[in-house]
Order: structure tokens, then C-alpha cells, then sequence
């Protein structure tokens, strides 16, 4: 079995670590102004209602996400 570098292992992990944190950084920047249940095709992915969802083209379809990303979502989810 072959040793594990210690030091390569670290410098790995440090690149990993840069790579998911300015990923991190993007979402929560995103999160601020656009729905997390809005997919990259604009269509809604939640499970409940929301006045921001329009009626799908075909059966099966997702809803399409009518909101402009310039309101605050949050106020659009229907909590029953």
C-alpha cells in the first residue's frame, strides 16, 4: 500500500476548499434575489403553491417561474 503524503493531501484539500468556498460565496450573493426553487430554465421546482407560477405548456411539465427576480420572493410562498 502506498504512503500518503501528508503535505500533498493538505495542498489538495486547501484547492478543494478555495474552490467550494467561492461557490458558496456566488449561492449566497444569488439567494438574496432569486427564488431557490427557480431551476436554470425558469421553471419552479417547489412542491407547493407560489403566485409566481405559471400553468406548464404540456402535461408532466414544470410550472414556469413568472417572477422578475426583483421582489422579494418569500412573500409569494403560500403557507397552508
Amino acid at each position: 500500500m502506498q504512503k500518503i503524503d501528508k503535505e500533498e493531501l493538505q495542498k489538495r484539500l486547501d484547492q478543494i476548499t478555495d474552490l467550494f468556498a467561492s461557490l458558496v460565496t456566488h449561492a449566497d450573493h444569488q439567494s438574496t434575489w432569486r427564488c431557490p426553487y427557480k431551476n436554470r430554465y425558469d421553471q419552479c421546482t417547489a412542491h407547493f403553491g407560489c403566485r409566481n407560477q405559471l400553468k406548464a405548456g404540456g402535461k408532466g411539465e414544470l410550472p414556469l417561474c413568472a417572477g422578475d427576480d426583483k421582489l422579494n420572493y418569500r412573500s409569494a410562498w403560500n403557507t397552508q
